[in-house]
């Protein structure tokens, strides 16, 4: 075996999937000079069968790559933009041939933070070779053992090349190479167990195909509707123990990706382990999609029998790393396992940067980090919390996504726009607010919503992107600073606090509404509604004492430090009212026009 541990790498990243690749590009544009080794056994060159789950983004995700990756101009001009997520649910489950047999939630505006759709296949092999342009070198082999190391001691990663075996060594190791789990196999990290994952137990089947009939979907006639594309979004449909994507993966070929998730208490992964079985699936219960997947051309069909785990620890004092799915996955709604990728790439850079510049409080860092990423995690995975039981009821699911996109909106969005997840101070708070008071709310909404099937009852459709909803004109989309107009997107420029406090506030009045509507002036005036009241109450008021320190204590203007130096600039700006020569003395310019007119026009 050739040894390559004469000069050991500050990195060695293995898998060069989304979650790899991005972390490597990170660390470059973070830190000059960084020595970056990336392993994986696929080809620079992957084929459009190397697809998987996962492509869409939603706003934290595509903030990032498009901000801190730079990579605007490239989603833009070969990736599906992506307005919103929409959702339905059948009128009559015996029923669902055209559009009109759903009810819908629609995105019916585009959103103030852009999202994405992503081709993964072509995202990635252009992102790698721009890391490889940047610097990072890149082994085309598959890793067959690691050796992990405590404290700042160099790993060792055993490669098979194609035509050799090598050995890398490096100070810090990223475990990128999703479902291999080379580093949760070797530590023990990783958990299947349904009782460290709140109950998950989900599977997944999923086809590609292109060249597909958009019009079985929806006409894109919607003049009173909307003033967006219905189809370019990522469609949710529902049903009892499941719920499907359409995503749009690409625009020239008309790529199409539907799947669904299924709850196997629900549903078996004998019924849909082929695609055979899938598309009976689709025909017998969402009979539009059928349609839309018959009228196009098979790419491939995938199952995967589990799809949820976790991991126990995510960054580790002895320098390894867990990311993307390599570390946890609970189920692809909503899409945010993009949002725990970059909040993973933020955090394992900085870690990476304090350490190899030796600050004082790198351990610290790692150990905040951490358990910011295991909170976040944690949240996301009780959110998937009894899904099953909810899913298919469009009265009861419409109440819980209303519930779920405040948090999202009102928290979650204004943590990392203002990277208050790196900041050593707001961690144990916001772990404190979601141990004392989210977690215990979610689980009694849950319950009542529990409650609320079993009694079939209709409390009526919460549209999330309304503003007659509740009171004061509020939507779960709605800001409450002005981050996204001045771009204050320095940390902590803007208050994080502002956005929670009113969050928690309008939670109340939502909690309120939803227990009007389960069971009138007798439910309001329940002890453990008063209670939960009074609880959300106090934290918004607790909170907005952290709004008041913060505003009185941080030096935060408006504008950022580039637009600071502008204005500064501008104080000794003079108009010039004059044109520079473009003339040269000498030079006749009638032969020069003779001589133009001689070139022929190009048609």
């Amino acid at each position: 075996m050739k040894n390559m541990s004469n000069r050991p790498y500050d990195v060695i990243i293995m898998g060069a999937g989304l979650a790899g690749l991005c972390q490597a590009r990170h660390l470059m544009l973070k830190i000059p000079n960084i020595r970056i080794a990336m392993i994986d056994p696929r080809p620079e060159n992957r084929t459009e069968k190397d697809l998987k789950l996962g492509e869409s983004t939603v706003e934290v995700a595509t903030l990032f790559f498009g901000k801190d990756l730079g990579l605007y101009e490239y989603l833009i001009e070969n990736h599906p933009p992506k307005y919103g997520l929409n959702f339905h649910w059948p009128k009559r489950n015996e029923r669902t041939k055209t559009i009109d047999d759903y009810f819908h939630i629609w995105a019916n505006r585009q959103p103030d933070l852009a999202s994405t759709q992503l081709n993964r296949p072509k995202f990635e092999r252009d992102l790698l070779k721009m890391n490889r342009e940047m610097g990072a070198d890149f082994y085309n082999g598959r890793v067959v053992d690691i050796d992990l190391t405590p404290n700042d001691q160099l790993h060792t990663v055993k490669v098979k090349l194609p035509n050799e075996s090598i050995e890398l060594q490096g100070k810090h190791l990223v475990d990128a190479a999703g479902r291999r789990f080379l580093i949760g196999k070797k530590t023990n990290n990783i958990s299947f167990d349904s009782k460290d994952l709140y109950g998950v137990n989900t599977g997944s089947a999923w086809v590609r195909v292109q060249n597909v009939d958009r019009t079985i979907f929806h006409s894109g006639y919607d003049p009173t509707g909307a003033s967006c594309s219905h189809y370019y979004a990522t469609n949710h449909w529902f049903g009892k123990g499941h719920w499907l994507w359409m995503i749009p993966t690409d625009i020239e070929t008309m790529e199409l990706s539907i799947g669904v998730i299924h709850h196997h208490d629900y549903i078996s992964s004998e019924s849909l382990n082929s695609k055979e079985k899938f598309y009976e699936f689709l025909k017998a219960n969402h009979n539009i999609l059928y349609q839309l997947v018959t009228s196009a051309e098979n790419i491939d069909f995938h199952y995967w029998p589990r799809l949820a785990h976790t991991s126990k620890t995510l960054y580790s004092p002895d320098n390894w790393y867990v990311i993307g799915d390599s570390a946890c996955i609970f189920d692809a709604f909503y899409s945010l396992g993009s949002t725990m990728i970059v909040s993973a790439i933020d955090s394992i850079t900085e870690i990476i940067r304090a350490k190899l510049a030796g600050e004082v409080n790198a351990a610290e860092k790692c150990q905040a980090y951490n358990q910011f990423n295991l909170t976040l995690i944690n949240s996301i995975n009780l959110f998937m919390h009894n899904h099953s039981r909810h899913l298919g009821d469009a009265s009861i699911m419409s109440w819980r996504i209303y519930f779920e996109n405040m948090i999202w909106f009102g928290i979650l969005i204004p943590i990392f726009v203002g990277k208050w997840h790196l900041d050593l101070e707001f961690i144990p708070q916001f772990v404190q607010t979601f141990q004392t008071t989210l977690r215990s709310l979610v689980y009694e909404i849950h319950d009542q919503f529990d409650q609320l099937v079993d009694q079939k009852k209709n409390i009526g459709l919460m549209d999330c992107y309304r503003s007659d909803q509740l009171i004061w004109d509020y939507h779960t989309p709605k800001r409450y600073t002005h981050a996204l107009e001045n771009a204050q997107y320095e940390p902590k420029q803007t208050s994080v606090f502002t956005s929670m406090k009113k969050t928690f506030f309008y939670l109340t009045i939502w909690y309120l509404k939803l227990q009007w509507k389960s069971g009138g002036l007798s439910q309001v005036c329940h002890h453990r509604s008063l209670g939960t009241m009074a609880k959300l109450l106090t934290t918004s008021i607790y909170i907005g004492l952290g709004d008041i320190i913060y505003s009185l204590t941080w030096n935060h203007g408006s504008e950022s430090q580039s637009i600071a130096e502008m204005r500064q600039a501008f104080q000794e700006y003079q108009y010039g009212d004059t044109l520079q020569p473009w003339i040269v003395e000498g030079v006749d310019t009638k032969s020069l026009e003779v001589e133009a007119e001689k070139v022929p026009l190009q048609v």
